[in-house]
Parts: C-alpha cells; sequence; structure tokens
C-alpha cells in the first residue's frame, strides 16, 4: 500500500564505487552501523526527508523535523526540530535548535543548503508570521542559520499565491537566487515553483495547476542544468487518470525554462512506469534525467530513466518483500555509474503494517541490483532521505525505528 503523502540536493562523488564487482561474488560485503539513535528530546526525532551534506572537514549536517530542546513548543509532536552535525568519529551534537518562538520557522523538512560563509539555508513546513494559517501549524518559512548559529528568517509564505508549506530544499540558480518548490498554496492550492533573494524578495516562477493536465503537489525539489534550466517532478497531477485518484493524474516530471516557461516531459500512467514519484530527479552530462517512483502495476514502484528525446525507460521494477518497494527519497549515484538509494517499505517484516522496514539498494550502469542493508525496525525503519556518498561510503538516515523509535543515522561502508 502506498503512503502517498510523504522528501536533489546532491551531493558527493565517490573516488571509487562503494560497490565493486567481486570476482567470485555477486554480492558485496558490507558493514552497516548505526552512528546515532535519536531520542526526541534535545537531539532532536524524525530526520524523515533531508539528506546529510558535507562539509570540507567531514563533518555531516542534517535535520530532524521535531524534538530539540523546547520540548513543549510544537505540541503535540514535542519539540520543532534541530540542525544536528555528526563528526568525522560518529558522534552527534546539536548544532541549532528551532525553538517553536511566535511567527518563528518549524519543521525543516527539506536538505539543507550550505553556502561558503557556513551559513545554512533552507525551508520549514510550518511556522513563519501566517499564525494559525495552513490547518493551524503556520504556512512555513525560508531560513538561514549563520556559522555561530544564529537564525534569521528570510521569508514567510502566506499560504496564498506565493506558495505555502515547503518542504524541499533550495537550489542556486545562474541568476544567484534560491529556487525550491511549495507543497501546497498557489493559483489551486496545487504548489508552485518560487526564487528567493537573500533579502527576501519572492516570486513566484510557476504556480501549477491540474485543471489543464499540469501537475498537483509537489514534494521534492529542483535540479539545474548548466544553462539554467530546472528539472523536478510533482507527486501528481498530469490529467485524468483512473489508475491514481482520478482527476488528480499520476504525477508528472516538468521543466522550467529560463525566463519561467514550464513545459511537461512526462505524465506517469500508474502502469509498468509507477505513478506517484515522491523524491527528486538527478542528471547526467548528456541531460538523461533519472529518479524513481511508488506503486504502478507491481505495486512497488521504479527506477526509470528519461532521455533528452523525453523517452521513458524503466531500469528496475522493485518486488516487495525482500527486494523492497516504494521508494521515496532522490537517488545518488557515484563516480562508476551505480545508483543508490532506500525504499520506504520491504525487507523486513516487524514495522507497523507488514510492508517491510525498508532497504538499501544499489542499481548498477549494467543493470545488476543489490539489497545492501534490510532494516529490522531495531536498526532504523522507513528510511525516506537520500543517501550520501563521502570517502566510499553510504550515510543517510531512517526516520523512524531504532533504540527510541525516534530515527537513526546509519553508515554502510565495506
Amino acid at each position: 500500500m502506498l503512503r502517498f503523502l510523504r522528501t536533489n540536493l546532491l551531493v558527493v562523488l565517490a573516488t571509487c564505487s562503494l560497490l565493486a564487482a567481486e570476482a567470485n561474488s555477486g554480492a558485496p560485503q558490507v558493514t552497516f552501523t548505526i552512528l546515532h539513535n535519536f531520542t526526541g528530546g534535545a537531539d532532536g526525532g524524525f530526520p524523515e526527508y533531508a539528506a546529510l551534506i558535507p562539509d570540507s572537514a567531514g563533518n555531516l549536517y542534517g535535520t530532524t523535523i521535531i524534538g530539540g530542546t523546547n520540548a513543549g513548543a510544537c505540541a503535540p509532536q514535542g519539540g520543532c526540530g534541530t540542525i544536528y552535525k555528526i563528526d568525522p568519529a560518529g558522534n552527534l551534537s546539536v548544532f541549532y535548535t528551532f525553538s517553536g518562538a511566535t511567527n518563528g520557522p518549524r519543521s525543516p523538512y527539506g536538505t539543507l543548503t550550505r553556502d561558503s560563509d557556513g551559513t545554512f539555508y533552507g525551508t520549514t513546513l510550518g511556522g513563519g508570521t501566517s499564525g494559525n494559517g495552513c490547518n493551524g501549524y503556520g504556512c512555513g518559512t525560508v531560513f538561514a542559520v549563520n556559522a555561530s548559529g544564529q537564525e534569521h528568517t528570510i521569508y514567510n509564505f502566506t499560504g496564498l499565491s506565493d506558495g505555502a508549506t515547503p518542504t524541499a530544499p533550495l537550489a542556486v540558480g545562474i541568476d544567484g537566487r534560491g529556487y525550491s518548490t511549495t507543497h501546497n498554496g498557489g493559483i489551486q492550492q496545487a504548489g508552485v515553483v518560487f526564487a528567493i533573494d537573500k533579502q527576501g524578495n519572492e516570486s513566484v516562477v510557476h504556480s501549477f495547476n491540474p485543471n489543464v493536465n499540469d501537475g498537483f503537489n509537489t514534494w521534492s525539489g529542483l535540479i539545474r542544468d548548466p544553462s539554467g534550466n530546472f528539472y523536478g517532478m510533482t507527486l501528481a497531477g498530469g490529467g485524468f487518470n483512473a489508475n491514481c485518484l482520478g482527476l488528480f493524474g499520476c504525477g508528472t516530471i516538468y521543466e522550467i525554462m529560463v525566463g519561467g516557461t514550464e513545459k511537461i516531459l512526462y505524465r506517469f500512467t500508474g502502469e509498468s512506469d509507477g505513478q506517484f514519484p515522491y523524491g527528486g530527479l538527478i542528471r547526467d552530462a548528456d541531460g538523461t534525467l533519472y529518479g524513481a517512483s511508488q506503486g504502478g502495476t507491481t505495486q512497488f514502484g521504479t527506477i526509470f530513466k528519461l532521455d533528452p528525446q523525453d523517452n521513458f525507460i524503466v531500469l528496475h521494477t522493485f518486488t516487495g518483500g525482500a527486494g523492497g518497494g516504494n521508494p521515496l527519497a532522490t537517488l545518488v549515484r557515484d563516480s562508476n555509474g551505480t545508483f543508490y538509494g532506500t525504499t520506504s517499505e520491504g525487507g523486513g517484516n516487524s514495522c507497523p503494517g507488514g510492508y517491510g522496514c525498508g532497504t538499501v539498494f544499489a542499481l548498477t550502469s549494467s543493470g545488476q541490483f543489490t539489497v545492501l542493508h534490510s532494516f529490522s525496525g531495531y536498526d532504523g525503519w522507513n528510511p525516506s532521505a537520500p543517501l550520501t556518498i563521502l570517502n566510499g561510503a553510504l550515510y543517510g538516515t531512517a526516520a523512524n525505528g531504532g533504540a527510541g523509535n525516534e530515527g537513526v543515522v546509519f553508515k554502510i561502508s565495506r
């Protein structure tokens, strides 16, 4: 069963493939290590959608949706979220706690972006000057936290034509502004693509309108090509399709050209191609786009590519069970062309619902698919964030499970 409402920034290319071919074995020998079990207290909890990002010293930074020192500020969630740091030895410290103050940002969902001065930029699903708007939690913000841990709210969404409830990271455009998406808001409450500068001047680049077969509700962010065009996916939309909630459709892949014109590159059918793509896209040098979808004919999702001529090709179909199912996160790719990702279901079956606790997988350029780790629940479950490749190892998070059932940070190495 699909978890319809479940997070492109990537990252670091490894100098060599994590999954090098072995002469006498098709399965790589890997080591899985839990670096931190979140407690839901001061250290945060529920690190669901944000990838870890590295600095030059080998530290990794990520966010949690809940937790922090102000436990009652965002009740009933228990804290408004954190930015945390994992040092090269695997030790976690909290870099910043979202306070839940009146009109302040709360619940950072998307991956952080960091500039050369060490300032973090990101978006929060809730909070801001919209007060009780957007279902009583606030319509979200764009924020900055400098290297000294001081937060500055750059923009407060109103929930109207400017957008609402952003869940994705910021991508830097050729004009130096940050570009991203909102899940809601816009002319049809179907989400927008927006641009913003550091002074807080926001402009809507595109407002999704499913009434004209456009996309509907984004969750992931954007990826840019060298010419300044952006690419992304919507969770639904694309026109009436009985396979996918009728009117809203099965999701789209779209391009935002320099100047703001939108072009739909592909509409999912809910059949062998999958449906409801949650994560973002990655792009290679020749302009081919790669991503993952949920559901479809097999009910477990696909890994796909869309070439520059808009030919859609399925690279792998998930089988559920031991093979994993329903990937939610953006893929990563190493310098040998191997893709790595996670599935939110499959693997061990001890997690709530009986659909499995999730997996970490690899898919080589020749099409060899390998499950690197199957979660049991005790080591985490529901891995929904993109992986990070650093010094030949994979780092990631699981949103739930672990010793405190508030999620984990993990490492996979050979």
